[in-house]
C-alpha cells in the first residue's frame, strides 16, 4: 500500500502563482515610473509637489468645494496631512475655507480663482506629460490595457477586507 504524497501545489498552479506575483510587480513598477517622473516634472516646471497637486484636482472637481474629511478619504491620506497641505495652499492663497453654514464645526475648502489658474496650467502639462509617457503603447494596446485592468478592478472590488 502506498502513502499519499505531501499535498503541493502542482508545476502549472505554481507557475500560475508565480505569473500574478509577476504582474503585480510590473503594475507596481510601471506605477512607480510614471510617478517618478511626474514627481520631477511637477517639481521642475511649477515647484510643486504631486500630493499638491492631487488636492488641487479633487478642489478643481468639486468647485462646490470638499470638506475635510472628504478630502482626506478622496486622497487616501490622513487628516493631518491634508491640514497641513491645506494650510500651506492658503497662505499662498490659492485655496480658501468657508464655514460650513450646517455645522459650525467644519468648513469647506475650494480653490481661489489663482488657485483655479495655476493647477489648469499644470494640469494641462500633466496631461501632456503623461501622453507622452504612454506612447510606446498604441491606441489598441492602450484600450486593451483598460479593458483588462477594469475587470481586475471589478474583481477587486467584489473582495472584502
Amino acid at each position: 500500500m502506498s502513502t499519499p504524497a505531501t499535498a503541493r501545489p502542482s508545476t502549472d498552479a505554481r507557475d500560475a502563482e508565480h505569473e500574478a506575483l509577476r504582474v503585480w510587480l510590473r503594475l507596481l513598477t510601471c506605477t512607480n515610473l510614471v510617478e517618478a517622473q511626474l514627481r520631477t516634472r511637477l517639481r521642475t516646471n511649477f515647484d510643486s509637489t504631486l500630493p499638491r497637486f492631487d488636492l488641487m484636482a479633487q478642489l478643481d472637481r468639486h468647485p462646490e468645494g470638499l470638506k475635510m474629511s472628504e478630502l482626506s478619504r478622496l486622497l487616501m491620506v490622513t487628516g493631518g496631512n491634508v491640514t497641513g497641505l491645506t494650510d500651506k495652499l492658503a497662505e499662498e492663497g490659492l485655496v480658501e475655507r468657508h464655514d460650513d453654514p450646517r455645522d459650525r464645526r467644519s468648513f469647506t475648502v475650494m480653490l481661489t480663482p489663482e488657485g483655479q489658474r495655476q493647477f489648469d496650467r499644470m494640469a494641462r502639462e500633466h496631461e501632456q506629460w503623461v501622453v507622452g509617457l504612454l506612447a510606446g503603447l498604441d491606441h489598441a494596446e492602450k484600450r486593451q490595457m483598460l479593458k483588462l485592468l477594469d475587470r481586475l478592478k471589478a474583481h477587486l472590488s467584489t473582495m472584502s477586507d
